[in-house]
């Protein structure tokens, strides 16, 4: 049987025996989740790329510690988070301070923001106000980030996200509904009135 057609617990385990072509095979099911991450987070093809790299090789040194207590995804996607958000503090790329995410959550009751909550696909045909969105998602500190980019994005799970980074069910809600909040404040202006001219609804409280 070929190493495309075994089953991830199988791979594992041949691949920690030293089977090289067991290893690839699993790299190349996650090489496009986590280059995608990549460019989430980094915002450019180069880092991501280097990302890719650097995390394959760390999965590939530290396979034999792997104790399978989560999947092979969850603990991969843990080493390139770790990686990018190394990068992220390295470069000293702009961080949001405490003070603007409380500000953010003091103008949770304003009408007309956007709900973020609702499928933010639908906003995004907008070459231009895609742009404005995505500079609003790369300013949010890279705890933030990563944690909305993850479960909003993404649409992981919320106990996945926090398993991912090593953080408790309510602490991803708190970092999630943050940084929604953040990200309504900084896009209220572009949505008073929808962002196609049509009235916006009033604003409801976000689920998580």
């Amino acid at each position: 049987m070929t190493a495309s057609a075994l089953p991830e617990q199988e791979l594992i385990g041949r691949a920690k025996a030293g089977d090289t072509q067991a290893f690839e095979e699993l790299m190349r099911r996650n090489q496009g989740k986590i280059y995608n991450l990549g460019m989430k987070l980094l915002r450019n093809r180069e880092d991501a790329a280097d990302l890719l790299q650097e995390t394959f090789i760390k999965a590939y040194e530290s396979l034999p510690r792997f104790e399978e207590k989560s999947s092979f995804s969850t603990w991969i996607y843990r080493i390139a988070v770790n990686f990018a958000l190394m990068k992220l503090r390295r470069e000293k790329r702009r961080k949001v301070s405490f003070d603007e995410l409380k500000e953010a959550e003091a103008l949770n009751d304003q009408k007309s923001i956007l709900n973020w909550s609702s499928n933010p696909q639908a906003h995004l045909k907008n070459k231009e106000l895609r742009a404005v969105i995505d500079e609003a998602i790369a300013s949010l500190p890279p705890k933030y980030k990563t944690v909305f980019l993850l479960h909003d994005i993404d649409d992981l799970p919320i106990a996945r996200v926090g398993e991912i980074l090593s953080l408790s069910v309510p602490a991803v809600k708190s970092r999630v509904h943050r940084s929604r909040l953040f990200l309504r404040q900084k896009l209220a202006k572009y949505f008073e009135k929808g962002p196609y001219g049509d009235e916006m609804l009033p604003n409801p409280q976000v689920p998580v």
